[in-house]
């Protein structure tokens, strides 16, 4: 895991969970891990190669009350899922 630089308006960027290549429940375990420690407010962007995490990261969203910003595909084969945290 590690913090992208700020964005050119001056917000920082979002705290990247670096999963490609791990397999479910992983990419959402990061996630949790992540967000667990994140203020409200805070994207977190997670990258991922498991298809299933297409299904599981909004589930996790939906169940944990945090706000699912969708999915983009990303350079380097993986998708990147973005979510901001909620207290």
């Amino acid at each position: 895991m590690s913090a992208t630089p700020g964005e050119s308006d001056g917000q920082p960027g979002p705290i990247v969970v670096d999963a490609r290549d791990l397999r479910c429940p992983l990419p959402v375990i990061r996630l949790a891990q992540t967000a667990r420690d994140a203020p409200p407010g805070v994207v977190i962007e997670v990258w991922a190669t498991d298809p299933a995490a297409r299904a599981d990261i909004p589930a996790w969203c939906r169940m944990r009350g945090q706000d699912y910003l969708g999915e983009v595909p990303a350079d380097g084969g993986h998708t990147a899922y973005r979510v901001r945290t909620v207290g």
